[in-house]
């Protein structure tokens, strides 16, 4: 949300050395997270921030990116979790769907390849299932939908189960 704040308080809080035996720190020994992490109410009035803004805030906070296997909980664990939604819009239409664990992995790395957090799971499986939420109901014969790491990387057509007695259909 404050981009360019953590190069503020990086410069603020560079330590440089001089002289031969002076340790020589690179700009990657900290993550933005804890950079941020040192952020003072100074740093945000040259942010651009007015002052009379900056002195109503009685904390300031930072959070750290969420990992993978964070994002992962988020996007299955949570009583209204992303998949359990979209299982219960297939689930309307009469169709179950499931997703292999590797699936669930590149949904996760295709959010993270976008640098937008958690909010970011919700556009990954838009885009991955929306072809897929309005096609398959018209059919009438699919059971199950099962989404596998080729559709989310490559766009490949998930894995169909038919409802028994019903005919694979052909182009």
């Amino acid at each position: 949300a404050f981009e360019g704040l953590d190069k503020i308080v990086e410069r603020r809080t560079r330590e440089s050395g001089i002289g031969f035996t002076a340790e020589i720190h690179s700009k990657k020994d900290r993550s933005v997270s804890q950079i941020l992490a040192l952020a003072e109410p100074d740093d945000l009035v040259q942010f651009g921030l007015i002052p009379e803004l900056v002195g109503r805030l009685p904390l300031l906070t930072a959070l750290e990116e969420l990992d993978a296997a964070a994002m992962l909980r988020v996007l299955t664990e949570p009583r209204n979790a992303i998949v359990k939604q979209y299982e219960a819009l297939f689930e309307m239409d009469g169709i179950a769907l499931k997703f292999q664990p590797e699936a669930l992995s590149a949904i996760v790395a295709l959010a993270m390849k976008r640098k937008t957090g958690a909010r970011g799971l919700r556009a990954a499986m838009e885009h991955v299932l929306q072809a897929h939420m309005y096609a398959l109901p018209s059919r009438g014969d699919v059971a199950e939908c099962v989404i596998t790491r080729e559709t989310v990387e490559q766009g490949a057509e998930p894995l169909l189960v038919l409802k028994k007695g019903a005919r694979k259909k052909t182009a």
